[in-house]
């Protein structure tokens, strides 16, 4: 992929003007495509970790994934720019947003895609910015000093540089190893981006299914989460359902556009 460049100017861009805004406050890039919004919102914004928030700008709008918790005072969301020409409409425009401009947002959050307490063990399988609700869900649960879950995070991302949330995900598995397990893996070892790494390769799919046996978790205790890739959560599906596994999905990336 091409480095992206803006192709609308930032003072160009206008809210919604029926809804409420949120300021952009911060903004940090890690990749020519990737990058992380942190916004204040007008009036208060309440959600549950693993909602979305719908944010927009020069009349479109699209559902993100909210990767902080609720107690912080800021909303977090992780954004992938997709070129126009494969389908990015809002994403360009975002882009080319800094601090001190401003979004519309959707007064409410929505979601179904949420923490279920019932299960004791939780795997949360994500490609890239499919992380951000399972970021959402463990700073909370942390945050409100819950106990008795197990938490298996496992990401799955082409290239290394792609792992934004992997240094906190890591240190919390080195801190408490006895219910967080964080396990990245890189599908394309063999890319030059991929020169330094050293940990597992393969696609996270085939990993969670190979991980739950290892494991020797119980079905009925264990919930499987899927986000990010459309691939990656059917392949998911098709390998665990049949065997009696629960899963639960959250996808925006459709077939007809990525936006």
């Amino acid at each position: 992929m091409t480095t992206p460049s803006p192709i609308w100017h930032p003072q160009r861009t206008r809210p919604l003007d029926h809804l409420p805004t949120a300021k952009i406050v911060k903004r940090q890039d890690f990749t020519r495509d990737l990058f992380l919004l942190w916004l204040e919102t007008e009036t208060p914004f309440t959600f549950k970790p693993g909602q979305y928030i719908t944010i927009g700008a020069r009349g479109l709008e699209r559902p993100y994934s909210i990767a902080s918790a609720p107690y912080e005072p800021l909303v977090e969301v992780f954004i992938e720019y997709v070129l126009p020409e494969y389908g990015g409409q809002l994403t360009p425009i975002l882009w080319a947003q800094h601090a001190g401009d401003v979004v519309s947002i959707r007064p409410k959050a929505k979601g179904v895609f949420t923490f279920e307490r019932k299960y004791r063990d939780h795997i949360m399988a994500g490609t890239v910015t499919g992380m951000a609700p399972y970021v959402s869900m463990i700073r909370q649960y942390l945050h409100d000093g819950d106990s008795g879950h197990r938490f298996f995070f496992m990401e799955g991302a082409s290239h290394q540089d792609e792992f934004i949330y992997d240094k906190e995900l890591a240190a919390l598995a080195e801190r408490h190893p006895e219910w967080i397990t964080f396990i990245p893996t890189v599908s394309r070892p063999t890319e030059k981006r991929n020169a330094t790494w050293k940990g597992r390769t393969g696609r996270v799919n085939a990993l969670v299914e190979e991980h739950l046996e290892m494991w020797g978790l119980s079905k009925d205790d264990t919930l499987v989460y899927a986000c990010g890739h459309p691939g990656m959560i059917e392949d998911i599906k098709h390998r665990l359902a049949p065997q009696g596994w629960r899963v639960k999905e959250e996808r925006f990336w459709k077939e007809e556009g990525k936006e």
